[in-house]
């Protein structure tokens, strides 16, 4: 599992024109599913997004998480984190989960961060605008298998 984080001052996601999701304090995540992903990738991932210690403490230091913060997520799924662009000109998507797969752990991942703060999504497989507002700008990469 794959995925972007980026502390937002805002962020919003449109589907055909409509706002499906909007946050204002907290983190964009960019979420990707690999072939052969499992239940453990998507609980390391969730732990990791929600205890990233990427909040600024009193003295202006990255040490407070999300939920250290009462921030709010917006999750978006994105198979092309998954790209491999190595070879040739137009990258490869043979690594992302096929659709069925990622739509259970796209969703259940919704479900469970749901549970611990407030969450708002895209609409997957659909067409979207995301708009946001890096906030410093902080942007992390994440992979459950750790190969960066």
């Amino acid at each position: 599992m794959r995925a972007v984080v980026q502390r937002v001052s805002q962020a919003a996601v449109k589907v055909d024109g409509t706002v499906v999701g909007e946050i204002g304090h907290g983190v964009l995540l960019l979420l990707g599913v690999q072939t052969g992903d499992t239940e453990n990738d998507l609980r390391w991932m969730l732990d990791k997004v929600l205890n990233l210690r990427i909040f600024e403490d009193e003295q202006g230091k990255m040490n407070l998480s999300l939920k250290d913060v009462n921030g709010q997520m917006l999750i978006v799924s994105q198979f092309t984190l998954l790209g491999d662009a190595r070879k040739g000109r137009r990258p490869s998507f043979t690594e992302a989960a096929p659709p069925e797969l990622a739509k259970a752990h796209f969703e259940k991942f919704v479900d469970l961060a749901s549970k611990e703060i407030d969450v708002k999504s895209g609409v997957f497989q659909a067409h979207m605008e995301v708009q946001l507002v890096n906030d410093g700008p902080v942007t992390i990469l994440l992979d459950s298998k750790k190969l960066f």
